[in-house]
């Protein structure tokens, strides 16, 4: 008798929207020479004590998170997976600003400026 070993994929820590992806497949258009992707990270800083932060990557570290999107690889840093697990990425553009905003379910809460958050 066989027994059969299912495997079942991972999902990611973080879930990209379509606009999310459209423009990181802008900044990999013009990224640095020797950039493979963009990269996700929670550095502290602010008034809470972590920020999100994007930036260009030039080599994947050993525990850093790998999603594929259509533009190329997407990071993020293995020391903020935890802090971002179950989080979606939306990129969200007005007539006065845009960027990056994050629906994190393990924020508790965040500065009142939205600079930084807490977990």
């Amino acid at each position: 008798m066989t027994v059969e070993t299912k495997i079942r994929a991972r999902p990611a820590a973080v879930a990209l929207t379509a606009a999310a992806e459209a423009r990181i497949a802008e900044l990999m258009a013009k990224a640095p020479d020797g950039s493979i992707g963009v990269k996700l990270s929670t550095p502290r800083r602010g008034c809470s004590g972590l920020a999100y932060s994007v930036d260009y990557v030039a080599e994947a570290q050993p525990f850093d998170e790998r999603i594929e999107t259509p533009a190329g690889p997407f990071f993020i840093d293995g020391a903020s997976v935890l802090y971002l697990v179950g989080s979606t990425m939306d990129w969200v553009e007005d007539d006065f600003a845009a960027g990056f905003v994050f629906d994190n379910p393990n924020a508790k809460g965040a500065c009142g400026c939205g600079e930084s958050f807490t977990v």
